[in-house]
């Protein structure tokens, strides 16, 4: 059976393709990981796979899908994805850059990766203990000298705030757009973060309530999740992408799970047009589950 079109609401303001959750770093304080024992284990689909699944998304100009993971570049067909993928869909792409990037810009054209927008298309995850600043530095003034929309951005960790402040000085001399985020989760027994729910994250209290989110959160098997924290845990999705019924509900889902909240659904952050007072969920009727 042919995959017909899946349109998104109209009020969706990301598309997270989650290539692999595989990476070539081991940070500790990596949101993948947050509240979960192990990484996505389910298996990856095909490049073919992923542009049937993908090229069916219907979505508005300035929204774009991103490509991300773990490290998105870790799958085989990263290349040959992004030079295929029907043109009226934008990609964005998160990364460490890790990749070889001369095979990079021979391959993809740099205006593939380029739109309208407030923040670079390519954005670089910089993490001090796992990798070196000046060598990342070289490569992304390269690739800003081939054309392409790039920045780095950096969490603000408690551990090393300084190292990254000092980064972003240097990249920001040297013309590189350097951004900061807000470090995410727990360290030396305090959860971090501004969140819209209180105690929706961290907690031992688990709470049933309804949820809704405002983007399209896709698995390496296709599968979609209603937030990140199905997607990381593996609990069950929704639905796929490769099935030919599939299409997306914008409605508010039931839920047991609000006390381990992944971060990433409910900070209180910008949306794609940089406004702020964002978050990627809505939640409501919250109940504390009773003991069984």
């Amino acid at each position: 059976m042919s995959l017909g079109s899946i349109s998104l609401p109209k009020r969706y303001n990301y598309i997270a393709c989650f290539l692999t959750l595989d990476c070539n770093l081991a940070c500790d304080y990596c949101l993948n990981t947050f509240g979960a024992g192990n990484r996505f284990k389910n298996k990856a689909i095909s490049k073919e796979q992923w542009l049937e699944a993908l090229n069916r998304l219907v979505v508005s100009e300035e929204l774009p899908v991103t490509l991300q993971g773990g490290e998105p570049s870790g799958y085989p067909g990263f290349i040959w994805l992004i030079n295929n993928i029907k043109k009226d869909l934008k990609i964005d792409i998160l990364t460490n850059l890790c990749f070889e990037i001369e095979k990079f810009i021979d391959a993809v054209d740099a205006r593939r990766l380029k739109r309208e927008a407030p923040y670079p298309s390519i954005r670089v995850s910089y993490h001090p203990r796992h990798m070196d600043l000046d060598l990342l530095v070289k490569k992304v003034l390269r690739m800003q000298k081939a054309g392409f929309s790039i920045g780095i951005f950096g969490i603000l960790h408690p551990q090393f705030e300084n190292e990254i402040l000092s980064a972003r000085k240097k990249c920001r001399d040297l013309g590189i757009d350097f951004r900061t985020k807000e470090f995410l989760g727990e360290y030396a027994g305090k959860i971090y973060g501004t969140y819209l729910y209180s105690g929706a994250v961290g907690s031992q209290k688990r709470v049933r309530c309804l949820c809704r989110t405002a983007e399209l959160i896709i698995g390496p098997d296709a599968s979609v999740f209603k937030c990140h924290h199905d997607l990381y845990n593996n609990f069950l999705p929704v639905g796929n992408l490769l099935d030919p019924h599939f299409v997306i509900k914008d409605v508010f889902r039931e839920c047991d799970q609000l006390g381990d909240c992944n971060p990433c659904d409910l900070k209180i952050k910008t949306n794609r047009f940089q406004i702020g007072g964002y978050t990627s969920v809505e939640i409501k009727n919250m109940q504390v589950n009773k003991k069984k």
